[in-house]
């Protein structure tokens, strides 16, 4: 049974990107280490951070751009709650949003739920993919999008279109090069179908 333990981002320079980790509050999600594998454009992933209230969603946003994040979409409101997109200075890129439009009390850094968002060619073949190495699905609506069931771990791993994703966190959805991340299971390295890297999750 496949599982889904870690994410590791691949950056130039692993002391500030963990420097700018701790500062944004994500230590504990994700790992670092050095890699200049060339990259341009578009990733290919996004992480989800998700909230309880808009007050939280603007005090990661503030931390975030104080540690030298960039905005690619400020905080606004939506008919779906609130959020905003920003590119940490390692590219990884970022959405912050709650469901709910109104503060329920004072702001804080509290992560309700993190995702790992796939932005893919096509969900239903990389679900099959996946579905066949272990991993169970939580939610699956056709081919607009795919949530794993991932109990085990910290962090959520789901799919999306690759130009829906791209949509969303407001960049162009042209990419090339290594994703530069690569995510830990307890079962053999693989590499899937838009060449998302998985290896063994280290202790």
């Amino acid at each position: 049974m496949t599982s889904f333990e870690s994410v590791t981002l691949e950056v130039p320079d692993p002391t500030a990107a963990e420097a700018f980790y701790e500062a944004f509050g994500l230590g504990p999600y994700v790992k670092v280490r050095a890699s200049d594998a060339p990259t341009t454009g578009f990733r290919g992933f996004a992480l989800s951070l998700v909230v309880s209230q808009p007050g939280n969603v603007d005090a990661f946003i503030a931390a975030a751009l104080d540690a030298g994040a960039t905005t690619l979409k400020p905080a606004t409101k939506g008919f779906w709650g609130y959020g905003g997109v920003v590119r940490a200075p390692d590219g990884t890129i970022y959405k912050i949003a709650t469901s709910n439009k109104k503060d329920t009390g004072p702001a804080a850094r509290h992560i309700d739920q993190v995702a790992l968002l796939l932005g893919v060619a096509d969900v239903k073949a990389s679900r099959r993919f996946y579905a066949d190495r272990g991993l169970a699905v939580a939610k699956s609506f056709g081919g607009k999008y795919v949530e794993f069931d991932t109990l085990s771990s910290a962090v959520t791993l789901a799919l999306y279109p690759r130009r829906a994703l791209a949509k969303d966190t407001c960049v162009s959805q042209e990419g090339a090069g290594s994703h530069r991340i690569v995510i830990g299971t307890d079962a053999g390295p693989f590499t899937d179908p838009d060449g998302f890297v998985w290896e063994a999750a280290s202790v």
